[in-house]
């Protein structure tokens, strides 16, 4: 594993390794026990330029290709991922903190996606359109956009950088990834070996590891890239929005979430339980998915609320590489510091700690929250942490009105034993996607992936991947003589 580390731990650029020019180095740290695992020299603005020079001159050629000789590319690579798994999952701990269920969550995500990559180099369709002139005939072709920015972010980065990189690259275009400065190898110069492995010609990825405090936005603002793909927190998300539509690119953002499960009265309440305690402790509640808030109809509170607590109370937070840890490190001080705050700010607000995980280092055990103010700030933020809080409600409007009481609108799920109820209950929240009977996080390559309200613009997965990283171009043709008026 200590390979991935050192021969990985520079820029990728037109197809050459190398280091990057910066004056100062991004040190790779393992979020549990400190150990230096990498030291990068940033890349500066001229590399980002170089970059996308590069990924602009090998997508003209690339676009050409018959898309089933870009498929190949994409078999080979999950080829790679399968055969490499076990040293992948080792990267994953190291690098991110994450679980061994984690890694395999991730991983087993990753592959799915690359399958439809490996599809979607087949996907795009052109269409003939009717016109009302005599003789004319419309084609419609659908053609990549040129050059895809792709920024990932810490949390699952192996998949996250996947899920935007592969499809742009099997739909015709070329791509420039800028991994978080926490993940610089998992998100990124190991994605960018593995598709070099499986035969993506140089130039087409690049990766640049460097920090905004060295290059500003000139990774948004580059002439050269058409669509941005974001995924992060909103507070940066609503920058990259900014940027992008003040220069007419697109932008694909996949943002922060606080999410809602819900347990109205005639719920399972231990498999709401199950669903609720994986729903929000899943790599340590660093997921935009996660279940922030859990709300239980009042007559079910006191039951939910003891099996809730006594399951909280069972997770084994420590060393990642233990296989019976279910809580490893979020991946920085200051992550473990706002979490901390966030739970001490809303306890001096006149919560209750139903559990009051201890906090060393990185590692923040799990707390639950109840008796927690409506005003409180604790309940409208995206906590990223493995912190639970617990709301009674009496009455379905009532949950209703929790729920979207949040400028945020991404996942959510509903606990009942009548499925169109927990349907009904789902059309009335404001989010881009919920679940009926199940958790909160999930991600399928088919169906369309992303939120409302501050959770983000746009959607990616499937059919809305080729949306956003394509483009459509009419081009007629006039068979006979069109008649001008003069």
């Amino acid at each position: 594993m200590s390979s991935y580390f050192t021969d990985l731990a520079q820029q990728y650029i037109g197809g050459e390794w190398r280091p990057g020019t910066g004056s100062w180095d991004i040190i790779d740290f393992n979020p549990y026990d400190g150990e230096k695992l990498a030291s990068i020299t940033i890349a500066t603005v001229d590399e980002v330029d170089e970059a996308y020079r590069a990924a602009a001159a090998a997508q003209r050629e690339w676009a050409g290709i018959n898309p089933y000789t870009r498929r190949a590319v994409f078999e080979k690579a999950l080829r790679i991922i399968e055969h490499r798994e076990a040293e992948i999952t080792e990267v994953i701990i190291a690098e991110l903190g994450g679980t061994r269920l984690k890694a395999a969550f991730e991983l087993h995500l990753a592959k799915e996606f690359l399958r439809e990559s490996i599809q979607l180099a087949l996907r795009p369709e052109g269409r003939i359109l009717p016109s009302p002139v005599d003789g004319k005939e419309n084609r419609l072709y659908r053609v990549p956009v040129g050059v895809v920015g792709v920024i990932s972010p810490f949390n699952f980065p192996f998949l996250l950088s996947i899920k935007s990189v592969a499809p742009a690259l099997a739909l015709g275009n070329g791509v420039v990834l800028k991994p978080h400065q926490n993940t610089p190898i998992t998100g990124g110069s190991l994605v960018a070996k593995i598709l070099e492995e499986a035969g993506l010609p140089g130039g087409l990825l690049n990766v640049v590891i460097t920090d905004i405090a060295e290059i500003g936005d000139a990774f948004l603002e580059h002439p050269v890239p058409k669509v941005i793909s974001f995924t992060g927190s909103d507070k940066v998300g609503r920058h990259v929005a900014t940027v992008c539509a003040s220069l007419f690119k697109r932008s694909v953002l996949e943002l922060g979430g606080n999410s809602a499960l819900v347990v109205l009265d005639d719920a399972d309440v231990d498999y709401a339980v199950d669903a609720a305690v994986f729903s929000r402790y899943v790599h340590q509640g660093q997921v935009c998915m996660a279940a922030n808030r859990v709300l239980v109809d009042r007559t079910l509170q006191a039951e939910f609320t003891e099996k809730f607590v006594a399951k909280v109370k069972s997770l084994k937070t420590g060393d990642p590489r233990d296989p019976e840890t279910v809580v490893g490190p979020v991946i920085n001080s200051s992550q473990a510091d706002a979490i901390s705050g966030a739970v001490e700010q809303a306890l001096a607000e006149g919560a209750t700690a139903l559990v009051h995980g201890a906090t060393t280092d990185n590692l923040i055990e799990p707390t639950v929250l109840t008796d927690v103010p409506a005003d409180s700030s604790i309940l409208q933020q995206e906590i990223f942490g493995p912190v639970a809080v617990l709301i009674p409600f009496e009455g379905e409007e009532e949950a209703v009105r929790i729920v979207n009481d949040t400028p945020y609108g991404l996942s959510g799920a509903v606990h009942t034993a009548d499925i169109e109820r927990g349907v009904a209950f789902a059309k009335q929240i404001d989010t881009g996607m919920f679940h009926v009977n199940d958790g909160t996080v999930h991600d399928e390559p088919l169906v369309p992936f992303g939120g409302e309200k501050h959770s983000g613009l746009g959607r990616l997965n499937g059919g809305t991947t080729v949306e956003a990283f394509t483009t459509q171009k009419w081009i007629s043709v006039q068979h006979g003589r069109s008649k001008f008026p003069f």
